[in-house]
């Protein structure tokens, strides 16, 4: 009995460093993926915003233009688009407006 103890105290620590260091390693595997493909996709997630269960906003940039979509468990919904250019100077300007409102 003592040697399944034994046994079993040895094998149990040896056992979750396997689990926790593969973890580790498809962690490490899939970011430096992601960062190898990143530049070469034509398509980025740039924000997302959940809603509720199974319902949330994301903004995806694409080819220069931002497409805002509506995503739930029927499909996907395209809301609005706009230029990445445009959008950030829209953005800048609500924020100017916005601090000379505060003063």
């Amino acid at each position: 009995m003592a040697w399944y103890f034994a046994k079993l105290a040895l094998l149990l620590p040896l056992l979750a460093l396997l689990i926790w260091g593969s973890l580790k390693l498809t962690k490490y595997a899939q970011n430096r993926l992601a960062t190898s493909t990143r530049s070469q996709r034509s398509i980025q997630l740039v924000e997302t915003c959940m809603l509720g269960p199974g319902m949330r906003l994301a903004v995806i940039e694409f080819r220069g233009r931002e497409i805002l979509l509506g995503t739930s468990r029927q499909g996907l919904v395209r809301l609005a688009e706009a230029d990445v250019e445009e959008a950030r100077a829209t953005d800048e300007n609500a924020r100017e407006v916005s601090t000379e409102e505060r003063i």
